[in-house]
């Protein structure tokens, strides 16, 4: 099939196949085939100098390379996909806490690396929850026997158990902060979910790995009952059905700091 479009625009532009394809750096034999057949597709650099040599938006010269990049189906939440949370670059944390202005959960078993990884994550949450901002952790607990059971599976010298005292040690240096709630939960040992008002990532996580070793899919909310409204259901029941943190201060046992549950 001719490509009538990318034909009328060389006939406008008075251009030959050899003078686009010097233009485009390419075979003028790739420019003839680019003429003959309206379904294969330039390379994006290729297409952007066509474009710009014929003064003719792509997407009017190929249609095809705007609706293969455009998402129409269940999947047009998906932002991104990493087979590894550590591929995960750190200024997309950074830039989903620091953007989030409603809603922050953290749903992670030990949500250990968050401490690691962002930069004052403490005084970044304070200022959020002083601003409005609900703060949410919900972490495993680290006597129970789902705990135990991970740590016999996962094998490493820092144990799930002590990830786990590292945040809830972390959390109550936020304890005065009334907009920061954290609850024990044990259904998501084997899978992670952290919501950022819209946006949203997720760990499942891989048999006796690691959380870091596992793949994480960023999710940004477009539409009624998407994969978003799917994990945001599984978190508010896992936190629904979460246990309270009666204590997260040494010597306050059963209290916080200010002398009432922190749930």
């Amino acid at each position: 099939m001719v490509n009538d479009a990318l034909r009328q625009a060389m006939t406008s532009a008075r251009l030959t196949e050899q003078e686009l394809a010097e233009a485009c750096h390419v075979d003028v034999k790739t420019v003839a085939r680019w003429m003959t057949d309206e379904g294969r597709m330039p390379h994006p650099r290729h297409r952007w100098a066509a474009s710009e040599v014929l003064g003719v938006d792509e997407t009017v010269l190929w249609p095809d390379a705007v609706r293969k990049n455009v998402k129409t189906g269940a999947d047009r939440e998906i932002v991104a996909v990493y087979p590894y949370r550590s591929a995960c670059p750190k200024s997309v944390w950074r830039r989903l806490i620091g953007d989030a202005e409603r809603e922050l959960a953290f749903a992670g078993y030990t949500n250990y690396f968050l401490w690691l990884e962002i930069p004052n994550l403490r005084g970044v949450l304070r200022r959020k929850a002083e601003g409005g901002c609900r703060v949410r952790f919900l972490v495993g607990d680290p006597e129970s026997a789902v705990t135990r059971r991970r740590e016999e599976q996962e094998n490493v010298p820092l144990t799930v158990g002590t990830r786990i005292k590292i945040t809830l040690d972390e959390l109550a240096k936020l304890a005065d902060v009334s907009g920061v709630e954290a609850r024990y939960g044990d259904d998501h040992i084997a899978m992670s979910v952290f919501v950022f008002d819209e946006e949203m990532l997720v760990t499942p996580h891989l048999a006796n790995l690691v959380g870091h070793d596992s793949p994480i899919l960023h999710l940004r909310r477009c539409q009624e009952d998407g994969l978003f409204d799917r994990f945001a259901y599984h978190l508010a029941e896992l936190w629904d059905g979460g246990r309270p943190i009666i204590s997260l201060r040494p010597g306050h046992e059963g209290q916080t700091s200010q002398g009432s549950p922190v749930t």
